[in-house]
């Protein structure tokens, strides 16, 4: 069955796109069957009224509600100069549930603005693909020091390049907790960057002892 996003529900047709995706491509007729996320864990199977490729209009035959999990996860990063890293980094979260995901600039960031409309259409195409209702929150690029200090997360990590060896974040986040992991740019974090995490109650971790190698087209 074909999944389709359409975040208004009750106006009862699909969106303008979604419409041209079913008519036009997949030559659905009416009363074929349908199903619809709405992006806030809402799950509808429908049939197919009239198929209008800009105003495909729908019934709902059965409702889905996808609960809430009973944790969260906020992560936060610096956007990298390769903007491809960052959409397949945003495709992984959505497979994984993520809840939100915040973009943001510091100092030795090497990308300063990032294309929002772009990266929601992949949001809401890696939805789909992976069958399912949700799309986390996506903030737009704030300043570093702006992000830090306005967080409300009761279990917040810092993770960046240190010789030190900070503990492993999987040996600290306790189970059914609201978790912010904040990851910085190519550059890593500065000194006074880190400072003031440490002075907002982030604590330092890491993400395992591996280097992450990079994909082919970034060698």
């Amino acid at each position: 069955m074909h999944l389709f996003y359409q975040p208004k529900i009750s106006l009862g047709h699909l969106p303008e796109d979604e419409s041209r995706h079913a008519v036009k491509v997949l030559r659905l007729e009416p009363g074929d069957e349908i199903a619809i996320a709405d992006g806030a864990g809402g799950l509808y199977q429908a049939k197919v009224k009239e198929n209008d490729p800009r105003h495909c209009t729908f019934k709902i035959t059965q409702i889905v509600n996808t609960p809430p999990r009973d944790f969260s996860i906020h992560l936060a990063i610096a956007p990298t100069k390769n903007i491809d890293r960052i959409e397949w980094m945003l495709e992984k979260c959505i497979e994984m549930g993520v809840e939100a995901i915040s973009f943001i600039q510091c100092k030795t960031s090497e990308r300063k603005s990032i294309n929002m409309d772009r990266l929601e259409k992949v949001a809401i195409s890696a939805m789909k693909q992976s069958l399912q209702s949700r799309i986390p929150l996506l903030n737009a690029i704030a300043p570093y020091s702006d992000f830090i200090m306005k967080r409300k997360e009761k279990q917040k990590f810092i993770a960046h390049a240190d010789e030190t060896a900070p503990v492993p974040l999987i040996n600290l986040a306790t189970a059914k907790g609201q978790y912010l992991v904040v990851i910085g740019p190519e550059g890593d974090f500065t000194p006074e960057e880190l400072d003031l995490s440490n002075q907002e109650g982030f604590n330092k971790v890491s993400l395992g002892p591996n280097r992450y190698a990079l994909k082919p087209q970034d060698w």
